[in-house]
């Protein structure tokens, strides 16, 4: 686990190297761990039971592996923050991508939503998309989505979001696009 939570402390466990950060607990829904985890640079699931790096082990590059329909890291990358999702993102898994979405739209900026470890999405994680392409617009930034799964790219073609929101195949594609929208 790499949250561990008792009645006053939270304590973050890097899931790479093993570091430690605690601080006071502040109760909240859904076991949200965003303001311990942000404050010290670290990146992960924006819940209590997803995994966790700190921020030296951020900098190596994402992480490996990751659960269904769960979110590996958010990391803010200048005015980027880079959403980075795995496994599928349906109806029972859409609320992870939405809980790191909206903290990608409370963080301000351009958003990056890396979908090159997902094989399917449904109307749930399209509606999200659609949503957060919206929320950036209205602050001036955009969204841009990394899918290298060709199910993917063809939801997209056929739903017709390619031209809402660009599709690019690598992150440093989508990195450039948004570093030029400036």
């Amino acid at each position: 686990m790499a949250v561990v939570l008792d009645d006053h402390l939270v304590t973050l466990t890097c899931d790479n190297c093993g570091d430690t950060v605690a601080e006071p607990r502040v109760p909240s829904d859904g076991e949200v761990v965003w303001p311990l985890v942000s404050e010290y640079g670290w990146s992960g699931s924006p819940l209590a039971d997803g995994a966790h790096r700190c921020a030296h082990c951020t900098r190596l590059g994402p992480a490996s592996g990751g659960g269904p329909g769960g979110i590996l890291g958010i990391e803010h990358l200048g005015d980027v923050t880079v959403v980075t999702v795995a496994g599928d993102v349906d109806l029972d898994t859409g609320d992870t991508l939405r809980m790191a979405l909206r903290h990608a739209a409370d963080m301000g900026g351009h958003v990056l939503v890396d979908l090159a470890r997902t094989d399917l999405v449904d109307s749930t994680a399209l509606g999200l998309l659609v949503r957060a392409d919206r929320a950036a617009a209205e602050r001036g930034a955009s969204l841009c989505v990394v899918a290298t799964s060709p199910l993917i790219r063809q939801v997209l073609q056929v739903t017709r979001l390619d031209e809402v929101f660009p599709v690019v195949r690598s992150r440093a594609e989508a990195l450039a696009g948004l570093q030029a929208h400036r």
